[in-house]
């Protein structure tokens, strides 16, 4: 059994914002996936469903973000479950928008829902970092993340969550390298074999016959055809 967490705030007011990428991706594998209808639990909504033979639930912790991790604790505990069956879905400033990287273990790197989950189950559960960029300076971060995406976000966006939702069951079964091209087939598709298509250039018309051709006869023959023609 799998625990896949999406972090975000509840309710309406912040269901568009950057900080939320975490709460669409998993509503995303779940409507994609045919998973159970969402349930209270464990201070969050709760779905459960299958990925390809895996068991998987899927959490959204309604704690607010800055206490994701007392949510995510008490559905590990709930279910015996351990760190290594954890992965967080988050947003992540340092990648660029629509950009994915998969991480197991290590630091929190200042995000604050992944602070608190450290600090009920520790470091060792995976996460799959969603790059929302970065609006360039450390005191608009706040503003930023609490912001909803903009339109011309749209496009990115969908092809991210897209490329998750094809690359959950691998996420589920730990194949990460699977997963990631899953994800880079939607957003960075391959372009074809040949590239763009140059057009052709127009075959050479003919030249046309020369009135007047060059005599290329050599002295003698010239003499011997007037002889002839006399």
């Amino acid at each position: 059994m799998k625990l896949i967490v999406g972090l975000g705030n509840p309710g309406a007011k912040y269901a568009g914002n950057r900080h939320n990428i975490g709460f669409m991706a998993v509503d995303r594998i779940a409507a994609d996936h045919g998973f159970g209808p969402w349930k209270a639990r464990f201070q969050g909504q709760l779905s459960e469903g299958r990925l390809s033979n895996e068991k998987v639930l899927l959490l959204k912790p309604e704690t607010f973000m800055n206490n994701s991790g007392q949510s995510v604790g008490e559905a590990m505990r709930f279910y015996k479950l351990t760190p290594d069956d954890v992965t967080v879905l988050h947003d992540e400033l340092d990648l660029a928008p629509g950009k994915a990287r998969v991480k197991q273990g290590g630091g929190h790197a200042g995000h604050n829902g992944l602070r608190s989950i450290h600090a009920h189950i520790g470091e060792t559960y995976g996460r799959v970092r969603l790059g929302i960029g970065h609006p360039g300076r450390k005191e608009l971060v706040s503003g930023y993340v609490l912001r909803d995406f903009a339109k011309a976000d749209g496009p990115w966006l969908e092809s991210l969550l897209r490329g998750i939702s094809d690359g959950a069951a691998e996420l589920a079964q730990g194949d990460t390298g699977r997963f990631m091209n899953a994800v880079a087939l939607q957003t960075a598709p391959p372009r074809s074999s040949g590239g763009a298509v140059k057009s052709a250039k127009p075959a050479p018309k003919p030249a046309k016959p020369d009135p007047n051709p060059a005599d290329s006869r050599s002295a003698l023959q010239k003499l011997a055809d007037r002889f002839r023609s006399g």
